[in-house]
């Protein structure tokens, strides 16, 4: 599916793969854009949770038993987050407008342990995906991954991971909402 009018992808957009890419790790995925600039792109795969809990990895976070997901393939031995709030914590850095990535780890475990923030508001993450310069731009005119600019942040946190991929390209509307519905393998329909 190569776009006619190929979408710039900017920091906080989602990165949609089409419908019929094969590929094992970024097939139907969605990934939540952290950086794209000339330096390069990274993010993280928001539909690829695993069976692990925080309280699994760290013995400090033992209350924490929020879902840990495959941000992506590089540096898999990280612990990454993203937080939804009206401001971030200490050392954080704003993504997009009540979104932030990354801080200062053992603050965000004591705001979470203390209920100053829900643990809905916080996506963990291990590893996450990333693009030498010119890499994503690249892929972006091949046709491999849709864009959405600025999605409502419920997108990010709110739904359940098996739903987002779906749910992203349908809140788009348009041609995006017949995409939503393509089967994975068109041979088998």
């Amino acid at each position: 599916m190569k776009p006619e009018n190929i979408q710039k992808p900017k920091r906080g957009d989602f990165l949609i793969s089409e419908p019929f890419m094969n590929d094992p790790i970024f097939g139907r995925t969605v990934v939540y854009l952290c950086e794209h600039n000339e330096d390069g792109s990274f993010g993280f795969i928001i539909n690829r949770p695993t069976e692990v809990k925080v309280s699994d990895i760290l013995d400090i976070a033992t209350f924490c038993n929020e879902t840990v997901f495959v941000g992506g393939p590089v540096e898999q031995n990280t612990l990454h987050f993203i937080l939804r709030g009206d401001k971030g914590i200490e050392g954080s850095v704003e993504i997009a407008e009540d979104i932030y990535w990354g801080g200062n780890f053992d603050h965000l475990l004591s705001k979470i342990e203390n209920k100053v923030i829900a643990s809905e508001d916080v996506r963990f993450f291990v590893g996450y995906s990333g693009w030498s310069d010119g890499q994503l731009d690249a892929e972006m005119e091949e046709g491999f991954w849709i864009v959405q600019k600025k999605p409502n942040p419920s997108l990010l946190f709110d739904l359940e991971s098996e739903q987002q991929w779906r749910e992203v390209l349908r809140s788009m509307g348009g041609e995006f909402k017949v995409i939503a519905n393509y089967p994975i393998d068109p041979r088998l329909n």
